[in-house]
């Protein structure tokens, strides 16, 4: 199991690094539970970064529109980015859903063959009207995605297990593994959450919040809470 941090900006984003994160996941807090940063922010993260290391970048909780979506993905990985990520908000049914993420595949791929793309889904999918979390990973595979993950709108008082279970998680990861995709789970992620998290198998755990002051994923992003993270992730 990998660990992603989400910094928002160049000083989180050193924080992470010194605190040994597998993934640089830049994002935009305020935006929504994947929004999008500015392209300048990723392109002065993708510069400073050490070699080697992965940059993912959130692109939003996608309305229905594909075209949209398509462009701010080309933007995404012209950027700098190794992972172009974005949320099923709009898309109502699973056909929709694959629509928007071959748009998003193509546009990428085109140009950018070796960029993935991840989509995610909601495990609070009855808040938000979105597809079931299970039908992501059918999803992903239709449309030649190259990571399923689920994640959730909302981020105070509740985490994905308190929407889909442990078993749930543990029934999207194995559905992934069986499309030959990777899987990653997030979504108000804590640290007592790692050991179940490793139980699912999955390849790829996202964090913000339990990696800021507090706990509050609108707070600083530190490194020595990343550290922590990132040791428990390893061990076992």
């Amino acid at each position: 199991m990998r660990l992603l941090v989400s910094p928002r900006n160049m000083e989180e984003a050193r924080e992470a690094i010194a605190g040994g994160t597998d993934i640089l996941d830049i994002k935009n807090p305020a935006e929504g539970s994947l929004g999008a940063n500015f392209p300048w922010v990723v392109r002065s993260i993708r510069t400073m970064a050490p070699a080697g290391l992965e940059i993912s970048c959130a692109i939003g909780d996608m309305p229905d529109l594909p075209g949209t979506a398509s462009m701010a993905a080309l933007g995404a990985a012209h950027a700098g980015a190794d992972y172009v990520k974005f949320g099923l908000l709009g898309p109502k049914t699973g056909e929709s859903a694959v629509t928007l993420a071959r748009a998003v595949v193509r546009a990428v791929k085109d140009e950018f063959v070796d960029v993935r793309i991840v989509v995610a889904g909601y495990g609070d999918h009855l808040t938000g009207g979105t597809v079931h979390p299970l039908e992501v990973p059918g999803i992903a595979a239709a449309s030649g995605c190259d990571v399923a993950m689920l994640d959730t709108l909302g981020k105070r008082g509740s985490c994905l297990f308190d929407h889909i279970g442990a078993d749930g998680a543990a029934r999207f990861v194995d559905a992934c593994h069986d499309h030959g995709l990777q899987a990653a789970l997030a979504g108000n992620i804590g640290i007592d959450h790692l050991e179940a998290l490793k139980d699912t198998g999955c390849d790829i755990v996202g964090v913000r919040g339990a990696a800021c002051e507090g706990g509050d994923r609108s707070s600083q992003l530190r490194g020595h809470l990343v550290r922590e993270l990132a040791e428990l992730v390893r061990q076992g």
